[in-house]
């Protein structure tokens, strides 16, 4: 008997090797070899979002955004030109009259008051609409005459504002008289003259006081004054106060008044001391 012997083939499949099977003694037919062509897939890349930056992300409007701030430089510039105009009466509220608008005081080297109040208010003015809060002054320029007292109340009450604030500095000539104080309407003739105008007048000598500015040593009590005889206050419809910065006649305040830098301290306050008000 003659012994078949077996045999192993190998076969190349796709890169695999593969091995035919045997039975018993009979050789296995070879199996048929089948190839197939892989195409390889083509990969698109997607790209990868972009990195998320403060700057691609919009912030959130700032608290006072859309609100309206009435600011009333005191006083004008061409004031002292024109006596016969700012010297007519006009209404004062409570059923008084007084005279349309005053020149305003200075120091005694002269800076006038007029000055002061103007590039203050200017100051604050771009601070608040840097916040997206409408700034509407009730003077256009510092070489103007007036408005008139009642003139400057109907235009924070115009404009619908959300506060009102009146930029002064005093010119008294008690012995050493400093600080200084922040004016507001008592008895309050409307709902906006009530808790409205008074925490805005707290506000404001609160943020002062907290700036380094120093309350009045003379007038009011605690750097408030309640009054009844200031007429924009008196014919305000919207929540109002009036902030007298210092005296003028002080050498230390009027130093600070007439330095830029002094005016701009006195500034940051106030725009600070708004903001706050606003965002209560």
């Amino acid at each position: 008997m003659v012994a078949v012997r077996r045999a192993t083939v190998p076969f190349l499949l796709a890169g695999a090797l593969l091995l035919t099977g045997c039975s018993d003694d009979v050789p296995a037919a070879p199996a048929t070899l089948t190839t197939r062509t892989v195409t390889p897939a083509t990969v698109t890349s997607t790209p990868a979002p972009p990195p998320v930056t403060s700057s691609s992300v919009a912030a959130p409007p700032p608290v006072a955004a859309g609100k309206v701030v009435v600011l009333d430089p005191g006083h004008n510039g061409g004031n002292g030109a024109h006596p016969a105009e700012i010297n007519r009466q006009v209404p004062a509220g409570r059923g008084q009259t007084k005279p349309c608008n005053t020149t305003g005081t200075s120091t005694n080297a002269g800076y006038p008051e007029h000055a002061f109040t103007w590039d203050v208010a200017q100051r604050v003015g771009k601070a608040l609409s840097g916040k997206g809060i409408r700034v509407v002054y009730t003077r256009q320029n510092d070489t103007g005459v007036g408005p008139c007292v009642d003139r400057r109340a109907a235009i924070g009450n115009e404009a619908n504002a959300d506060a009102v604030v009146s930029i002064h500095a005093d010119g008294s000539t008690a012995a050493g008289a400093t600080g200084f104080h922040v004016a507001y309407s008592s008895p309050p003739l409307n709902a906006a003259q009530g808790e409205p105008s008074t925490r805005l007048a707290q506000v404001v000598r609160d943020t002062l006081r907290t700036s380094g500015f120093s309350t009045s040593n003379y007038i009011g009590g605690n750097g408030l004054s309640a009054r009844a005889d200031l007429a924009g206050l008196n014919l305000s419809t919207r929540p109002a106060a009036l902030v007298e910065c210092g005296n003028m006649r002080n050498a230390a305040e009027a130093a600070r008044m007439t330095s830029a830098e002094g005016r701009q301290q006195y500034a940051s306050a106030i725009a600070a001391a708004i903001e706050a008000y606003l965002a209560s």
